[in-house]
């Protein structure tokens, strides 16, 4: 028998793929374990913030910093992940704010009760605007939005059923407990905690689903989304159904706590600017970067606010346009984009020592 016939292996004398360095995984799993243990200090802290404080004055921060959260998150679920920068959210935030003072001033129902009817009224706005404006990009976008939030604040503060410019008033003094009027901020905190850590659970699953995968495609563009398959502008209008509902609820949840609710706290054009800040300081795009935007901005206006008296609406926007540049001009991704460079530093250096080893 030749040597030709004989049956040939070809991976007999082949080097076994090497393994991978042990000095190359550590720091992977050391950064693993350092985000996760950074996660569950801040809820910790969340949960017990109005207990270790005592002043009401930053226990109310404390609250509200959850509901700003909450409201930029829904935001980051169509201008973060989906990429659609939309700065006319506060037509949802006011539809939940004014369904809950209106079932109250007509029907006499707790505000709460006009949570579900803000949420559909949401919805049916998203339609309305989405499924034109949606066929515009970049910042044609974002300009239909602000014009058909505009259009809507002026329209409400015309509108006698929504108060007009004077604006609803919530219950004086609580009923019932069905009405949430607290005089403590800590019922409201723990209330918001709760919906926003619902937000966060429903905005982690849809990172992991299709949904996450197809919005992702979006948001790097549409052309290249259609040339993949992606149904690009029903995915969009999923996305802003989904964000206009938290949007919404968030602003219900801000009428239950402040009882009150016209067409510039409700509707204004900073509603919306607060949110866009709020996700983009954090991180737009990522799960907990609103979380951390509200948790640096909020408490930052309310202090500058007492500061200087009255809303500080001047105050405000000066730092929000400040915010803008300095985002723009150093980190463009906020501070998840920091976090990641910061915890990428050991990886490249194990990587960089077991290259040096081996070129040894």
């Amino acid at each position: 028998m030749s040597e030709t016939d004989l049956p040939r292996n070809d991976n007999a004398n082949a080097m076994p793929a090497p393994a991978a360095p042990p000095t190359a995984v550590r720091p992977v799993a050391a950064a693993i374990t350092l985000e996760r243990i950074v996660t569950v200090v801040g809820f910790a802290l969340l949960f017990a913030w109005p207990l270790l404080v005592q002043d009401v004055f930053w226990q109310r921060i404390g609250a509200l910093v959850l509901l700003s959260a909450i409201s930029a998150s829904a935001w980051n679920l169509l201008g973060g992940y989906a990429g659609q920068v939309s700065v006319g959210h506060a037509v949802y935030f006011g539809a939940g704010a004014y369904a809950s003072l209106v079932v109250y001033t007509d029907l006499g129902w707790p505000p709460i009760a006009g949570a579900p009817i803000g949420v559909l009224v949401s919805c049916l706005l998203g339609l309305v605007i989405g499924t034109p404006t949606f066929r515009l990009r970049g910042h044609y976008f974002s300009m239909a939005t602000i014009a058909a939030a505009e259009l809507l604040r002026i329209l409400a503060g015309n509108w006698p059923l929504v108060g007009a410019a004077v604006g609803l008033m919530g219950p004086p003094t609580p009923r019932s407990i069905a009405d949430l009027s607290f005089i403590s901020p800590l019922p409201y905190h723990y209330l918001f905690l709760g919906v926003l850590i619902v937000l966060l659970l429903l905005t982690w699953q849809m990172q992991r689903s299709r949904m996450g995968y197809y919005l992702a495609a979006i948001r790097g563009g549409d052309r290249a989304a259609r040339s993949l398959g992606v149904p690009v502008l029903r995915y969009k209008v999923y996305a802003l159904l989904l964000s206009a509902t938290f949007t919404s609820l968030a602003g219900s949840l801000y009428a239950v706590m402040v009882g009150f609710a016209d067409p510039d706290s409700a509707l204004g054009i900073l509603i919306s600017v607060k949110m866009v800040i709020t996700a983009a300081l954090g991180g737009a795009g990522t799960l907990f970067g609103p979380l951390v935007g509200a948790v640096i901005l909020v408490p930052l206006e309310e202090t500058t606010n007492a500061w200087f008296g009255g809303s500080g609406t001047g105050i405000t926007f000066i730092i929000y346009g400040a915010i803008i540049l300095l985002i723009t001009r150093f980190q463009p991704g906020g501070i998840a984009v920091l976090w990641r460079q910061v915890i990428a530093r050991p990886q490249r250096s194990a990587a960089a020592a077991e290259s040096a080893s081996h070129a040894a």
